[in-house]
């Protein structure tokens, strides 16, 4: 990201030196699949820092200075997380979002000196899972790594389980491709199935419009993208106890829809 910031000035004042000073202390053992963490930005300074900050703390962290390097090490190595600076040499930071959409759902976190909010909508509309601007802290980035881990693994199921939801008051059975609310089967079409089940199974990862369509609906679709709207509204007055007020299917206003439920997986 050059001609905004550099050295120091690229996170906020004593980040660097607690950095610094966290290299050399042990950090909290972290589980494996939570481990490997790409950092691609074209400042040096920012992947000597946070490696280094990240490394304290348990995690592996690769470094990539521009796309075609992320790239080359995402398709070697099992990232868990990327962070991308959107101001990349050979490629946008949302062109690269949207090319790594097309076969990863890695959570990605945006790092970034853009602070109008319709930056941030732009990139979070091309995949991106959480934005952080710069300067930032050491100590709320690891935060936002943690939080960004845990929603992306806390509650992804693989396929043929049956998932509950609020105390049983929803029920989905993706073998069976079944839906209960309460007691009553819930009669879904094919499509209606398919865009709920692709919410579910990334929870907290927004969606928009097109992404829904490419991920639930395929290359066979025809017609507007303004339909998934229409498909959201029949999901909801099926699903929900309160259709004008959802907590299962939410809208992220600018955005998309993500699934907002809190499920656990039954045998």
């Amino acid at each position: 990201m050059r001609g905004v910031m550099s050295g120091e000035r690229l996170f906020k004042s004593g980040e660097v030196e607690l950095a610094q000073r966290s290299a050399s202390l042990p950090g909290p053992p972290r589980p494996a699949a939570l481990k490997k963490i790409l950092v691609v930005d074209d400042e040096a300074k920012i992947i000597e820092v946070v490696e280094s900050f990240l490394e304290s703390r348990g995690f592996t962290v690769f470094g990539a200075p521009d796309a075609a390097r992320a790239f080359e090490i995402f398709e070697r190595e099992t990232v868990a997380l990327i962070l991308l600076d959107l101001m990349l040499p050979d490629m946008s930071g949302e062109e690269f979002c949207a090319a790594l959409r097309k076969k990863s759902h890695v959570p990605i976190i945006m790092l970034t000196a853009k602070v109008e909010e319709e930056d941030m909508l732009k990139g979070l509309r091309t995949g991106a899972d959480d934005y952080i601007t710069k300067p930032f802290s050491l100590k709320t980035l690891l935060a936002r790594v943690e939080a960004v881990l845990r929603r992306s693994g806390e509650y992804l199921l693989p396929p043929g389980n049956r998932l509950v939801l609020d105390d049983g008051k929803l029920e989905i059975d993706f073998a069976a491709r079944a839906v209960k609310r309460g007691r009553q089967t819930v009669s879904l079409t094919p499509n209606e199935f398919r865009i709920l089940e692709v919410l579910v199974r990334q929870p907290n990862r927004v969606f928009t419009r097109d992404q829904l369509i490419d991920a639930a609906l395929g290359d066979g679709f025809d017609g507007f993208p303004r339909t998934i709207d229409s498909h959201i509204r029949n999901l909801r007055q099926k699903l929900e106890e309160d259709p004008k007020n959802p907590v299962c299917i939410l809208t992220i206003h600018g955005v998309g829809y993500r699934f907002g439920g809190r499920p656990r997986e039954e045998p």
